[in-house]
């Protein structure tokens, strides 16, 4: 069972990490994070600036979206917009504890023309394993994107929402960060050399290949897994 401070902890890192790698401006975009055990759901303030976050500002509810009062003092800030999204996905995919949304600029290129993203890349290989998915457009309301999410998501670790933005995921908030770096990464990647020509995905049994080496032997023993 993680405590809710490590927990808070975990997000707030998260938050500054898609900053600081910028993939974000001012205050759009948001991470999160699920403790399975309590229940307990940590993510941003809605329209907070990143400058400003500290981990006792961030919210905590539960997976309904019930506010959790954690005796931290003084009002507790309204969670982010996405707040709906974020516990849909939580609550209809159990794989998921960490959920990054960014509107990182190359990937969202990608998303504006309602583009998947093949696997033209090892590295792309590597760190997802098949093709990033594109949603069709859906509007804000109610849990229309969560659904969506759920409904087009692949075993992937990122999705694309057409003229939206990018959602990552994984078993921790540091998980779907990382995953949101290395999409935009690759996405800019993948856009220059749509510049000067077309590229061809790798075949099925290549990424198969290269995914299979990175998430078994990779690293070393005992360490997080690090980005080639």
């Amino acid at each position: 069972m993680t405590d809710l401070k490590h927990l808070r902890e975990e997000v707030l890192q998260a938050n500054l990490g898609i900053y600081r790698a910028g993939l974000v401006t001012m205050h759009s975009g948001n991470a999160s994070a699920v403790d399975r055990h309590s229940g307990r759901v940590v993510i941003k303030p809605s329209g907070m600036d990143y400058e400003k976050l500290s981990a006792d500002l961030l919210v905590v509810t539960d997976l309904a979206g019930r506010r959790i009062k954690t005796g931290t003092g003084g009002n507790q800030p309204n969670p982010s917009v996405d707040l709906p999204h974020h516990l849909y996905v939580y609550n209809h995919c159990p794989d998921v504890c960490g959920i990054v949304h960014t509107h990182s600029n190359y990937a969202t290129s990608f998303a504006l023309l309602n583009r998947p993203l093949p696997v033209y890349l090892t590295a792309m290989a590597d760190e997802f394993g098949s093709e990033i998915p594109c949603i069709p457009y859906v509007d804000n309301a109610g849990d229309h994107i969560g659904e969506a999410i759920v409904k087009y998501r692949n075993s992937a670790p990122a999705i694309l929402l057409a003229h939206h933005g990018v959602f990552t995921f994984g078993s921790t908030a540091n998980a779907a960060l990382k995953s949101a770096v290395m999409l935009e990464d690759v996405a800019k990647t993948c856009h220059l050399a749509m510049q000067i020509g077309t590229p061809s995905p790798l075949p099925a049994e290549e990424v198969r290949k290269w995914y299979v080496r990175y998430h078994t032997t990779y690293g070393q023993p005992g360490a997080a897994e690090e980005s080639e």
